[in-house]
């Protein structure tokens, strides 16, 4: 065997050495050096009628109908409550994989409101192992209804009101999912000087799926703090999530009338003893705006 071929065959081994050593070393990094982000542990920004774990995408515009008629238990005079409707309509836009925005209006008392939503932690495994997502979500509403007396000397921020959240949520496996939603609400203006302008509350909700495109979801909230009016509930709501192409319908029962978080964590007064109960439901439609980002 002359030089050349020895030189030949030293290369040869040389590279397919080294190739094994590389494939080695990517089987290795596969469970210690990549992060296996969980996805999809709420199908939408709402469990039921609060929020969820979940943000838009990057980039996405999400234009949100929240739709529910009267109570079931005001008879056939009223259809069972369809001949009346509350509706809040919305959008909410993922700026980037961590952040999202939004604003919306609601018909009860004519309310406007404006949220934030940024993920902390996010549920993972492999080089970072994080159990649970973590989120904060912040919201202001704004009572725009004319004042009951415009005789007196009324303010602008009497109008307001504050909501801050923790949520709270793991992925137990591909069909369960639960979340904890600690809340606290800030009024500025109360109907009685012995009414608490800050009142605390305590939501859980869970999600399973059902099937590839639908999933049971239920949601309660808590109210911790005491209130003078004892005409107020806490609220309870039971959904299904559809999901269809683009689309996603969420049915759903509830007793609470309003559609955003201050009225009803704070203001629900149906009572499911009584049949008074709403049934309504969100429809969610996506528009991509720029195309999104991978989470970082």
């Amino acid at each position: 065997m002359n030089l050349k071929k020895i030189t030949l065959l030293f290369c040869l081994l040389t590279s397919l050495s080294l190739s094994a050593q590389d494939d080695l070393m990517n089987m290795l990094d596969d469970g210690s050096q990549t992060t296996n982000y969980t996805y999809a542990t709420f199908k939408t920004t709402r469990v039921v009628i609060g929020q969820s774990i979940e943000n838009p995408a990057s980039g996405n515009l999400n234009f949100v109908i929240s739709h529910h008629f009267g109570h079931l238990n005001e008879g056939a005079y009223e259809l069972f409550g369809l001949d009346k409707s509350t509706i809040r309509l919305g959008l909410e836009y993922g700026i980037n994989d961590r952040f999202a925005i939004g604003l919306g209006r609601s018909t009860y008392q004519k309310t406007v409101d404006g949220s934030l939503k940024y993920k902390i932690l996010r549920q993972s495994t492999g080089k970072r192992n994080m159990p649970i997502s973590l989120s904060y979500y912040g919201s202001i509403t704004i009572n725009t209804l004319k004042w009951a007396d415009p005789e007196r000397k009324n303010y602008f921020s009497s109008r307001l009101s504050y909501i801050h959240q923790l949520l709270i949520a793991r992925k137990i496996n591909d069909r369960i999912s639960v979340q904890l939603t600690p809340s606290i609400v800030h009024k500025n203006l109360v109907p009685k000087i012995q009414d608490p302008n800050t009142i605390y509350v305590m939501g859980a909700g869970g999600r399973v799926k059902l099937t590839n495109r639908m999933s049971l979801n239920v949601e309660y909230h808590h109210i911790l703090s005491s209130q003078t009016s004892k005409d107020f509930d806490n609220s309870l709501s039971i959904g299904f999530d559809i999901e269809t192409g683009g689309h996603v319908f969420q049915l759903f029962f509830t007793n609470s009338q309003p559609l955003f978080e201050r009225g009803f964590l704070t203001e629900t007064l149906g009572t499911w003893r009584k049949a008074d109960i709403y049934f309504g439901f969100n429809i969610f439609r996506s528009f991509v705006i720029k195309k999104p980002k991978s989470f970082r």
